[in-house]
């Protein structure tokens, strides 16, 4: 009798399981939603529609993530700050795939930049806001630089050890009076100067050819230079006019820290250590910033004080003692506006 062939069966291919819904089918609220994503359903398919062309699989697997996944997926590591491992863990799917999905969504949220950080274009408005929120006059933005913590890089790691001794990235931006950035650079490493990144910027250059008091100005803190167009603070205001000035430049730029610490808030990933290379931290907190401004365009609460402490770095800037041909104009905005 002849033996029997064995035949080979196949292992058994486990199935794949997913833990997102399709789409927008989970059980959560929009305040629920927000605490895991930091968007509500408006704002995900606000965005998902944004980067739908850009991300969706051309595929007929039926596991094939949809684009509102990807894009919660993403959401859910830029507020987390997690690895990404842990965020794969959190919903289901291996660490690659988390790092292909956050991968295309930046990317395709940054190659919409100039749609969503861009200079006012109602100049008269923008100055209207500004005034009414401490008096000063004819202000077009206020400028500031923040530090982002990343994993030390293996090429040129001196260059991203800032005063404190940590690696970063200095991360200069200028938003309006709703907090709206307007600008942002983020590709200088950690002990980069303050006015060595804003003399070197597109900005710069815009408002020496456009800028000066006729035309509107930015306030920034000491660690920059008075220019025409760039007012600072008085080092020693002795005159009542002079104090009046710095109070109210202080009020009114204030408005800057208050954005980095609303963006940090609310992407925990820039408050903690990116754990990435500086060309892809550049990557995340531009997306970060434009996530941002989507935020306010479409009216998204601000993430409530959960005992966070946010470090705007403000010690790290060292006063500026170059050239500082601003201060005729200083003076006659002081002693004009705020002498009486």
């Amino acid at each position: 009798m002849a033996a029997f062939m064995q035949v080979p069966v196949p292992p058994h291919r486990k199935e794949r399981h997913f833990r997102l819904k399709d789409d927008l089918t989970l059980n959560l609220s929009n305040e629920e939603l927000r605490e895991r994503y930091r968007f509500g359903r408006e704002g995900i398919t606000f965005i998902s529609n944004l980067v739908s062309n850009d991300i969706s699989r051309k595929t007929k697997r039926n596991h094939a993530l949809t684009v509102s996944q990807m894009v919660m997926v993403t959401l859910r590591f830029l507020a987390t700050g997690s690895f990404l491992q842990v965020v794969g863990d959190t919903i289901g799917l291996h660490k690659g795939t988390v790092s292909r999905i956050v991968s295309d969504v930046l990317t395709s949220l940054c190659n919409k930049r100039d749609e969503f950080i861009k200079w006012p274009r109602n100049v008269d408005e923008t100055r209207g806001d500004f005034y009414r929120l401490s008096g000063f006059p004819n202000v077009l933005g206020a400028i500031d630089g923040t530090h982002v913590r990343i994993q030390a890089p293996s090429e040129d790691e001196p260059s991203f050890v800032n005063r404190k001794g940590v690696h970063s990235v200095n991360v200069q931006a200028v938003c309006d009076a709703r907090g709206k950035f307007t600008n942002i650079n983020a590709n200088w490493p950690g002990s980069s100067h303050d006015s060595h990144i804003f003399r070197t910027s597109q900005v710069c250059t815009y408002m020496e050819q456009n800028g000066g008091w006729a035309n509107g100005v930015l306030l920034g803190d000491s660690g920059y230079p008075c220019r025409p167009f760039l007012m600072t603070p008085y080092q020693n205001p002795v005159l009542d006019h002079q104090k009046k000035y710095n109070r109210c430049h202080c009020s009114t730029r204030s408005v800057i820290e208050r954005t980095f610490g609303r963006l940090k808030r609310r992407f925990h990933i820039l408050h903690s250590e990116i754990r990435m290379t500086p060309s892809k931290a550049c990557k995340i907190i531009i997306a970060c910033a434009i996530l941002h401004n989507i935020c306010i365009l479409l009216n998204e609460p601000d993430i409530e004080d959960d005992g966070l402490v946010i470090d705007n770095d403000g010690d790290l800037g060292d006063r500026f003692f170059g050239d500082q041909d601003g201060r005729g104009v200083r003076d006659h905005i002081s002693s004009t506006f705020f002498n009486r």
